[in-house]
């Protein structure tokens, strides 16, 4: 089994002695960009399921995946190193992006929200499975030892990443009369 997939799987069952191997190996780097790839991939597949129709659908949905990807993971690196830190908090940015790359992984599963009689539970799953994976990211990434402390960051990222991405959307599809 490769590494990379050995990791992917580790992610998936919520293993946080992988988050921690992800941390320490400043060479999985790459691996992170190709989950978060991947990730985003499979939100342009779901967009074609949730009405976006065509290439375009596709390069939007992937666009808009990596975009909230993207404030997704300032939010939780802001929020966990400056408003949230505990004293042994270390911030390597690097380290925080690989391991928050890898955290995505269950995002891949957000294809299957493309069949309309599933993309409601789907979402809702998929986005429990990542909050879960991103605690014990973040708890290993910033060293904390309090898992409430990981679980807060995450969750007020996640409300700041979605607000934010839903404003950029109703800004962006605005309708021209």
């Amino acid at each position: 089994m490769t590494l990379f997939f050995k990791r992917f799987i580790g992610v998936l069952v919520l293993d946080s002695s992988t988050f921690e191997e992800i941390e320490a190996d400043r060479h999985a780097a790459m691996q992170s960009v190709t989950v978060v790839l991947l990730v985003c991939l499979a939100g342009g597949f779901a967009a074609l399921g949730l009405g976006l129709a065509g290439v375009a659908g596709f390069a939007t949905g992937t666009v808009i995946s990596l975009g909230a990807w993207l404030v997704w993971a300032a939010a939780v690196t802001t929020v966990g190193t400056v408003v949230l830190p505990e004293r042994k908090t270390k911030s390597d940015l690097t380290e925080v992006l690989r391991v928050l790359g890898f955290a995505a992984a269950p995002a891949v599963f957000i294809a299957f929200a493309a069949m309309k009689a599933v993309a409601a539970p789907m979402l809702v799953l998929v986005t429990i499975w990542t909050i879960a994976a991103a605690v014990l990211g973040v708890r290993q990434a910033l060293d904390y030892r309090s898992t409430s402390r990981a679980i807060a960051v995450c969750v007020i990222a996640l409300v700041l990443s979605f607000g934010f991405v839903w404003a950029a959307l109703m800004i962006f599809s605005t309708n021209v009369s």
